[in-house]
């Protein structure tokens, strides 16, 4: 959830990577598993939109955030 967060508060993976003081392959990785997850339980979200529409939804980010 975390890097979640990160990568969609932030404008790019290198700069939520940077923000964590991982790298933007960790990044990547917890990305694809969290969009494996949604699919998983027939919620796709293979776009950044698509992601952030998830986690709104879920309560993982709000609009205020944003």
């Amino acid at each position: 959830i975390e890097i979640l967060r990160a990568w969609l508060l932030c404008e790019s993976k290198s700069e939520a990577a940077a923000s964590l003081f991982v790298t933007a392959a960790t990044v990547s990785t917890h990305i694809v598993r969290i969009r494996e997850k949604y699919a998983r339980v027939g919620r796709t979200a293979t776009t950044k939109t698509a992601l952030l529409a998830r986690a709104l939804q879920d309560g993982v980010v709000s609009i205020d955030e944003l």
